[in-house]
């Protein structure tokens, strides 16, 4: 694995660097968390959709994550998966591609912090209410 080199800003995402980094921890509280072995780790505390396949062909899978109710265990599924994307739009949403063919997407919330991002090192990400993302590096 790549030394990871930070977040890169585009014009309406930020492309975070968690490529090529593995899930080794599922953890669910009030909300679901992925530990990457880089030691980074994303939190997902709203509403968020697991799809598994590409997304337009006939049989793919979708399942919604209710991390507030634990209703998850689709995400176990993602224990010792290697991340190939990962990016946070402008918008507010987060979209993780894993190797296995899944497709993690987390929206925005109008009332609550749907998902952060921290690490590796001092990089945090915060989807705030409504949208609007926070970003230190």
């Amino acid at each position: 694995m790549d030394a990871p080199t930070g977040p890169a800003e585009l014009e309406d995402r930020w492309l975070l660097p968690y490529r090529e980094m593995q899930v080794i921890h599922v953890r669910v509280s009030y909300q679901l968390t992925l530990l990457l072995d880089s030691g980074a780790h994303v939190d997902i505390g709203a509403e968020a959709m697991l799809s598994r396949g590409p997304l337009s062909a006939p049989g793919a899978t979708m399942d919604r994550l209710v991390p507030a109710r634990q209703e998850v265990a689709p995400a176990l599924a993602l224990f010792g998966a290697t991340v190939l994307s990962s990016v946070a739009f402008k918008s507010g949403a987060l979209r993780l591609v894993f190797d296995t063919g899944a497709h993690l997407n987390v929206k925005p919330d109008h009332r609550y912090e749907a998902w952060s991002a921290h690490g590796p090192g001092a990089l945090l990400l915060v989807c705030r209410p409504g949208g609007d993302l926070a970003v230190r590096r």
